[in-house]
């Protein structure tokens, strides 16, 4: 039987789909705070990469470490898995913060979703300029035509309450200087962060806990896929619009199959199928906590999601040895 025919499984999957996550975040845990963030990358990637290949999926990598002449695993359309099992599409950071995890910050996640072949846009490796909000709101309340300013009242009108109750997430870059004062114009309140955009985005679905009710600004398109397919389990908008900054880049979108280079993409187009969603708390934040280490024994907190459902699990890992130690 070929894989396209297997069902994509995805109650069955979930905690494979966790542990990849899982032994990611445990490889790079011990180089937290190190100060060097390619050899926390590489441990995460090459613990990602091993468990995904132990799944019984016929995988293809459509978000990840880049492409196949910059990444030598987990590149685009690399095939992982062992072949004995249904077509899925996979979308990865397998560490989501590497500066965050260098230098022991906040919010350091190892991030993974997966669906049935086709069902996410391959986003290439350029900007997307993205705006997301939680869940319970109509659709289109917000867009990506709107100022900053125009976003901020249209969600506080929306949540019944004035733009000073608003609190936006925004990237800490100097591209986005003259949005940052034009939202700070509206009395909103801005969480800046330095890295580390998905979690910024997922901060929306759960703004009770996180204080966050928007997120806005320009970062990478893979990583506005990722954020898609989170909210798709939490509930939420997001709308993400690609940015180019010359011909290689719209060279980038063609080889990807991107015709239309001004396109809006909703959640629900930048991922057309249910999915099944993973993160595993590094360095801890608002959304997971921290990686816990104490003499002979480690604990990770995974957080699992299914689209299908709509059901959100916190999950702890014990286990009574520290398996990447050297020692």
């Amino acid at each position: 039987m070929s894989a396209a025919k297997i069902d994509f499984n995805d109650r069955l999957l979930s905690l494979g789909l966790a542990r990849v996550a899982e032994q990611a975040a445990l490889a790079s845990a011990s180089l937290v705070g190190r100060g060097d963030e390619k050899a926390a990358d590489q441990a995460a990637v090459n613990a990602m990469r091993e468990q995904l290949n132990l799944l019984d999926i016929a995988g293809v990598v459509v978000i990840g470490e880049g492409e196949r002449d910059e990444a030598p695993m987990l590149y685009i359309g690399e095939e992982v898995g062992t072949g004995n099992g249904p077509g899925v599409d996979i979308a990865l950071d397998p560490l989501e913060g590497t500066t965050l995890t260098a230098k022991d910050m906040p919010n350091a996640l190892t991030v993974i979703a997966m669906g049935p072949r086709g069902s996410m846009l391959h986003a290439p490796d350029v900007y997307m300029d993205k705006l997301a909000i939680g869940p319970g709101f109509p659709e289109g309340v917000v867009n990506l035509d709107m100022s900053p300013r125009e976003r901020v009242e249209a969600l506080a009108n929306a949540k019944g309450c004035k733009p000073a109750d608003i609190t936006v997430c925004i990237l800490e870059r100097p591209r986005h200087e003259a949005m940052i004062a034009e939202v700070r114009e509206t009395g909103a309140s801005i969480r800046l962060i330095t890295d580390g955009d998905v979690a910024g985005v997922m901060h929306c679905a759960e703004s009770e806990e996180t204080g966050i009710d928007m997120y806005m600004g320009q970062g990478g398109a893979p990583e506005g896929v990722l954020a898609a397919a989170a909210l798709k389990c939490m509930g939420g908008q997001i709308f993400g619009r690609l940015l180019f900054r010359n011909d290689d880049e719209r060279g980038r979108a063609a080889k990807a199959g991107i015709t239309d280079l001004d396109r809006v993409y909703s959640r629900d187009e930048m991922v057309t199928a249910d999915v099944i969603f993973a993160a595993t708390g590094v360095t801890g934040g608002s959304l997971l906590p921290r990686i816990k280490r104490q003499p002979g024994w480690v604990e990770t907190t995974t957080l699992l999601m299914r689209s299908k459902t709509g059901s959100v699990r916190r999950m702890s890992y014990r286990t009574p040895t520290w398996p990447h130690d050297n020692a």
